[in-house]
């Protein structure tokens, strides 16, 4: 069981934040919930101590003789601010602590999460981001705002990641133990799911990729600090917390997103499984079996599609980090890792993730295995696992094959 500060200021996206505490205890932490004076104004403490099992207080003078306002973070594993408000935002850059939630955040020892949630225009604000930046040059993580409806009828970023995002991207923190901010100022562009291809507008061609390892990636370079973009084909699952997501359908709309975004990223992870094959011709209806001539369906025409993974290696510029995935299975020639290790060579690739497939492995499951294979000869093998620990092995390798910042 983990000790979890969670840290709520004054925004309406507070009433939010009872359904990520609801999320957490669930898990099985111990939740000690600090507001400030304006977050009491949205959801009173009699909701915070019913939800949480435990007292709440918002000023430093509560349990004086326990020196609750350094007790709090000494002993915390996480704290976390969500919602986190312009306004907690500029204190804790600046090292202000005028109530209990701000002394907590200089007493920490753990990691620390902020979820900004605000209007558009205060976080875009250059207070509010060179605010930002400072507080991740420290090796704290603050959230990229989500886009959508805000308060009234604004729409735009600054609206609090959803509950369970938020609350997903807390476990991710926890089990890891640590912050590892070494993806923090890096701009990484993940692929995810799988490419479909028409036959006709009812039918398509398609593969068993539901997303996961790709959302999975890029969850735990969000944890790490990074600006990540991911390029969503037919994904079955919610995209984490701090990412922003372009959904796609087909193998064509999947290369013109990932080739512009490519464009100033340091790093480009290929994780979708992208149909190898198309229909020459889309049909321009269903095709019925009333049709004449259907009880002998005719012939499929296909054609080969883009190989995005090696049109993005050689778009590739000075410096740039490309990761490719493999889904394989061995056949009477080759074994599963053979046929890996030959399509690095083909892709020329920096890394190349290699799945066995079939029989329930890799695709649609919540554990994966793998061997990366390095350009430069390396072989790493990850254990079956949670996808996301793959992808921390992933983060890993690349973190340390990145060229330093001031040399690029």
């Amino acid at each position: 069981m983990a000790r979890v500060v969670l840290g709520v200021s004054g925004g309406i996206a507070a009433y939010k934040a009872c359904e990520l505490l609801r999320r957490l205890r669930e898990s099985g932490h111990a939740v000690r919930v600090i507001p400030t004076a304006n977050a009491l104004k949205f959801v009173g403490s009699a909701t915070w101590e019913a939800l949480s099992g435990q007292p709440v207080a918002n000023d430093v003078f509560h349990d004086v003789d326990q020196v609750a306002h350094v007790r709090l973070g000494q002993e915390a594993d996480l704290v976390v601010v969500a919602p986190a408000t312009a306004n907690v935002l500029a204190k804790a850059a600046h090292g202000l602590a005028d109530d209990l939630l701000t002394n907590v955040l200089l007493t920490a020892r753990c990691p620390v999460m902020f979820a900004p949630a605000m209007h558009t225009e205060m976080w875009e604000h250059a207070a509010t981001q060179a605010n930002v930046d400072v507080l991740r040059s420290r090796g704290v993580l603050v959230v990229e705002p989500a886009v959508g409806r805000l308060t009234g009828v604004d729409i735009g970023k600054g609206r609090l990641p959803e509950p369970d995002a938020l609350a997903s991207l807390c476990e991710h923190l926890l089990v890891r133990g640590e912050l590892t901010p070494d993806l923090t100022g890096r701009r990484v562009i993940v692929s995810a799911g799988g490419t479909r291809e028409a036959i006709d507008p009812v039918r398509f061609i398609g593969n068993r990729s539901s997303g996961k390892q790709g959302f999975a990636l890029a969850l735990a370079a969000a944890a790490r600090g990074a600006t990540v973009d991911v390029v969503a084909a037919n994904v079955e699952v919610s995209p984490p917390a701090g990412v922003t997501v372009h959904s796609v359908e087909s193998t064509a709309e999947m290369s013109k997103a990932m080739h512009e975004l490519a464009a100033g990223a340091d790093v480009v992870v290929m994780a979708a499984a992208v149909a190898d094959f198309r229909p020459t011709d889309v049909g321009p209806h269903k095709i019925k079996k009333s049709d004449p001539g259907a009880g002998e369906p005719s012939a499929l025409q296909l054609e080969q599609t883009e190989d995005i993974l090696v049109s993005l290696v050689k778009s590739s510029v000075e410096n740039q980090i490309v990761v490719g995935f493999a889904a394989e299975t061995g056949d009477h020639d080759q074994s599963w890792l053979d046929h890996g290790r030959a399509k690095l060579a083909r892709k020329g690739c920096d890394f190349l993730v290699v799945n066995q497939v079939g029989d329930g492995l890799a695709f649609g499951t919540d554990e994966n295995s793998a061997v990366i294979l390095d350009a430069r000869g390396g072989e790493t093998e990850v254990a079956p696992g949670p996808k996301v620990a793959l992808a921390d092995v992933v983060w890993n390798l690349v973190g340390a094959a990145l060229a330093p910042m001031h040399h690029r």
